[in-house]
């Protein structure tokens, strides 16, 4: 796919939204890229095996790193730059998408080998009540969490170890739960667990449908605006800054970001991957993710993929000397990026207003969890509340056959891109009109953008248009994903299987697999692909996917696998 970025006063950008990195049109489709990059192995952790998300992620990822490319490149040439064709492909942004796991999974030393299917499917969260209500909890805090199992009888010990598994979710893609806890809340109504939960002070959310979604207020004008809110700020600003350093449509521009765990962090690594120069603002002593295991030179891999191209100024905001230096490292930025909890910034005397008096060019961005909504903001706005509450989970799950939503850090990886685009698109408003401001956005608007076609489907009765064969089959050594869009591609599969394939699609993927038995699914892959159609080998083993020539240019292997940036500009 080929679309023209067109803007005042600038060169058209041609931007060019490709399928496998290496640009070869052959094959690529959501499922079989899914199925190329790691990304279905790495749901497939905790979901029994390796398969697909069931919703329209990288192609989502992708396209909306296209924009933002597309936007770094408007700004580029505001400012002297000659970038006139970005470049995006599927791989790129499924690449980009599980960092952290692909860097875990081939450190030199400690690597750890998380295979799909390597926990249990069914004592993992979501939970279940005994009245069939599936639902998450949340917190950031172990109390809460003690306080609650020992309300429900369940010993200190036991507690602790589903403490452990809990806390690590978001960065391992798996959580092993005892079965006592699982079986303990099984026994139990939703209603009375949410009275336990509300004594130990520890957040819960059922998993919500699409349909429950569309009753919310906020949905119309997120399905309308889109995953953002701009805020206008200080006008009449010179519209041209200094010319960029350096090849990439950033390079001269300053990021200030204040951020934790991934959504924040993964928004300031693309900045640094345009070309800014990102200053990271941690705690006394460092984030203590830094420690996270497995380490290369004593720095965690999973937070050095996203950190990597960041310098470090260490600060207590909560101190007036911390806030004065922040303040001062703002006055000379062009961006500032932050995550905190909803109502931190007014407290630190940090909003939007404080820094603007420093710095009236200066474009704040907020990252955050729940967006204008405030009746949700007693709920922690992380990855799973919000998968939960949006209806992505219940979505992922009925899809991909799964016991609710996904443990890889969905809506994070998207939250962060759609941060990054925001700002994106922010930076190119002060340079066309010199008008800074704020942006805001989410993860549930993030969540919202994932389900858009689905909401908007649902809203005026209509169903969508599905592929006629979208699925992970068994072969005689390993899975192969098909995807066939029409009834042309579904002739080629019936001549390249050289079978009279049924219509109804129970007995069609039975057929299927009766067909897939007879070889293994590298040959499958090779032939089919032949035949014009989109297959591909599940790749389950994170630690082979850079042997893949559709994906190799996507990733640089130096200590660990990195995931090298989604774009290419020229």
């Amino acid at each position: 796919m080929v679309f023209d970025f067109l803007a005042p006063g600038l060169d058209p950008i041609a931007t060019h939204l490709l399928g496998w990195a290496d640009g070869r049109p052959d094959g690529a489709s959501e499922l079989t890229v899914q199925a190329a990059s790691g990304l279905m192995a790495v749901h497939g952790r905790a979901s029994g095996g390796a398969r697909p998300l069931g919703v329209d992620y990288v192609s989502t990822l992708a396209a909306s790193l296209a924009l933002q490319g597309s936007c770094a490149a408007a700004v580029g040439q505001l400012r002297g730059g000659g970038h006139r064709r970005v470049d995006v492909s599927l791989a790129g942004a499924a690449s980009l998408a599980i960092g952290q796991y692909l860097a875990d999974a081939t450190v030199s030393e400690g690597a750890e080998r998380l295979l799909p299917g390597c926990t249990s499917p069914h004592d993992r969260p979501p939970f279940t009540s005994a009245d069939g209500v599936v639902f998450e909890m949340e917190t950031l805090d172990a109390e809460p969490w003690r306080r609650f199992w020992s309300g429900l009888g369940i010993p200190g010990e036991l507690a602790g170890k589903g403490w452990s598994a809990f806390l690590l979710r978001y960065a391992k893609a798996v959580s092993p739960m005892p079965a006592e806890l699982m079986e303990a809340l099984s026994r139990l109504p939703y209603a009375l667990i949410a009275e336990y939960c509300a004594e130990a002070g520890l957040s819960i959310c059922p998993l919500r449908s699409l349909s429950e979604r569309l009753q919310d207020d906020d949905l119309p004008l997120l399905l309308e605006q889109g995953p953002w809110h701009f805020t206008p700020g200080s006008s009449g600003l010179a519209t041209t800054g200094l010319g960029g350093r350096g090849d990439l449509p950033l390079s001269g521009l300053k990021v200030i970001e204040s951020c934790r765990r991934i959504q924040g962090p993964l928004a300031g690594h693309l900045m640094a991957l345009l070309g800014a120069e990102v200053i990271r603002i941690e705690l006394p002593g460092g984030d203590p993710l830094r420690g996270m295991p497995p380490l290369v030179d004593g720095c965690s891999v999973r937070f050095d993929a996203l950190n990597r191209h960041k310098e470090v100024c260490e600060l207590d905001i909560k101190s007036a000397r911390g806030r004065t230096e922040l303040l001062e490292l703002a006055s000379q930025a062009d961006v500032f990026l932050h995550n905190w909890a909803p109502g931190k910034a007014a407290e630190l005397n940090l909003d939007h207003t404080d820094l603007a008096r420093v710095n009236p060019a200066l474009i704040y961005a907020y990252a955050g969890g729940w967006g204008d909504d405030c009746r949700l903001h007693a709920m922690p706005g992380t990855d799973f509340m919000v998968q939960a509450h949006s209806g992505v989970a219940r979505q992922i799950a009925r899809r991909s056959a799964s016991a609710g939503g996904s443990l890889f850090t969905v809506l994070d990886v998207l939250g962060g891109v759609v941060a990054a685009q925001g700002i994106s698109v922010a930076l190119l408003k002060r340079c066309l009109y010199g008008e800074a401001g704020r942006v805001d956005s989410s993860l549930l608007g993030a969540a919202t953008l994932l389900c858009s076609a689905e909401l908007q489907a649902l809203r005026d009765g209509k169903a969508l248009a599905q592929p006629l064969v979208a699925g992970v089959y068994p072969t005689a050594a390993g899975l192969l994903a098909i995807e066939c869009r029409d009834s042309e591609e579904v002739k080629r599969l019936r001549y390249a299987l050289d079978y009279p394939l049924d219509t109804e699609p129970v007995l069609r993927d039975e057929q299927i697999v009766r067909c897939l038995a007879s070889h293994d699914m590298w040959a499958w892959q090779d032939h089919l692909r032949e035949s014009g159609l989109a297959a591909s080998a599940v790749r389950e083993d994170l630690s082979a996917v850079h042997e893949d020539e559709r994906i190799t240019p996507c990733l640089r292997t130096e200590a660990y696998t990195q995931a090298k940036s989604p774009w290419s500009f020229t």
